[in-house]
């Protein structure tokens, strides 16, 4: 039995939806579901009343919901007892930056911050999108940073979390340069001639930001999808040597871009095929912050939380935070 399941269960119980609960803990609702499943095949029993609507729980299901918040509560505090013995990395700020974000954006971003800021002292986690944002609502991270897109937002509770954005991100399709300098490959493309298509692996976010380009293009783009993977300097690799088209963040190719590595595979009058995002920081807010409801049934662990709410954040990432939102006014 995985403590994961428990938070899912919890979650499922306090918002009586599935397809609820599936955006609140980052997952697909059919998987989910099965780990809902999963968990009723441990228990050997049904905890889950599927023949109503809300959703509603059994009697072993009470039962194990009252007891799922106890157990979550105690796993919590041990950790925080076990933590606290780590006093000396308290200046340590940890941040879970997707993978993209962790190459690209993050280390030119702490090299203005130490300027403008001063030294800091920091731990980067590189994840996929969904595992960067369980670490923050899991409380394994002071920080993080991801992409916003208003087509695409993460669903995390207002009133438990606060973000700052921190800059704009522009995507947008790059090619390998033939030997005269123009594109290999230039878009859109021809039906009985297909370009090569170096595209993101089903569900990964920067993904969707594209099939959101593709579809609003005004034109059919004939692609051949040929390669693909969820990074995207895997895909800025693939095409530095010329195996077809990629869209890629501008962050990841500046460098080949001012060098004549990289050109833009889009023609002047394509120059809408881009979309442009923000880079935000998240943190949960800490104890005292307004809009917490200290006290109430949800100060209790529930799916979304690894951590007891509104634990004090470190003085370091504290001080951070701090100014970041002078330096970012508008949130």
């Amino acid at each position: 039995m995985e403590t994961k399941w428990l938070e899912d269960f919890v979650s499922l119980a306090e918002t009586r939806s599935f397809s609820r609960s599936a955006q609140l803990r980052h997952v697909t609702q059919p998987a989910f579901s099965r780990r809902i499943q999963s968990l009723e095949a441990w228990a050997g029993t049904d905890l889950v009343d599927r023949s109503s609507y809300p959703t509603r729980l059994t009697p072993a299901g009470e039962t194990l919901y009252d007891q799922s918040l106890e157990m979550l509560q105690a796993l919590q505090s041990t950790r925080a007892m076990l933590r606290g013995h780590t006093s000396a990395a308290q200046d340590v700020i940890e941040f879970a930056v997707p993978h993209t974000l962790a190459f690209t954006f993050f280390p030119a971003w702490v090299s203005g911050l130490r300027e403008a800021f001063g030294p800091i002292k920091s731990r980067l986690i590189a994840l996929n999108v969904h595992d960067a944002v369980l670490r923050l609502v899991e409380g394994s991270c002071d920080l993080l940073i991801a992409y916003h897109h208003s087509s695409q937002p993460f669903q995390l509770d207002p009133d438990r979390y606060e973000m700052v954005s921190l800059d704009e991100e522009v995507v947008a399709p790059y090619v390998k340069p033939d030997a005269q300098g123009n594109p290999m490959y230039l878009l859109p493309g021809r039906a009985g001639q297909p370009l090569p298509y170096l595209g993101y692996a089903p569900g990964a976010y920067l993904g969707q930001m594209v099939d959101m380009i593709l579809k609003q293009s005004g034109v059919p783009i004939h692609f051949d999808r040929v390669y693909e993977t969820d990074m995207a300097e895997g895909l800025k690799a693939m095409a530095l040597e010329g195996h077809g088209i990629a869209f890629l963040p501008y962050s990841a190719v500046k460098k080949e871009l001012r060098a004549r590595r990289l050109v833009s595979a889009a023609p002047p009058e394509m120059a809408s095929m881009q979309i442009t995002m923000d880079v935000r920081a998240y943190r949960e807010k800490p104890a005292g912050h307004d809009g917490l409801r200290q006290g109430a049934r949800h100060a209790k662990p529930v799916a979304t939380t690894g951590k007891p709410r509104g634990q004090a954040a470190k003085t370091s990432a504290q001080a951070l935070w701090d100014f970041l939102l002078a330096q970012n006014p508008q949130r």
